[in-house]
């Protein structure tokens, strides 16, 4: 039987996996250059953090949690930096 911290980490990744495809359908089906970075930089984020998260949920408390934490830190702050910069 599966634990309650087994669901939640599979739900989180597999709904930050969800988000990333969805991401690059946007890079496909939009018409835009500017649309598909908008659709692309939000996703790639929302995607990867959820991601992160069940990763932190299935690590527990450990250096490695810590880790997964300043790695979604710096992705918080690179990728919205990174399309901002493209974009302009």
């Amino acid at each position: 039987m599966e634990t309650a911290l087994d669901i939640a980490t599979w739900v989180l990744l597999v709904t930050g996996s969800v988000f990333a495809m969805i991401g690059g359908l946007g890079l496909i089906r939009l018409p835009d250059v500017y649309t598909r970075m908008h659709g692309a930089g939000i996703t790639d984020t929302m995607g990867a953090g959820l991601i992160l998260a069940g990763l932190m949920v299935q690590g527990g408390f450990s250096q490695v949690t810590v880790k997964l934490i300043l790695i979604l830190i710096f992705l918080l702050f690179t990728s919205p930096t990174a399309t901002y910069a493209l974009a302009n």
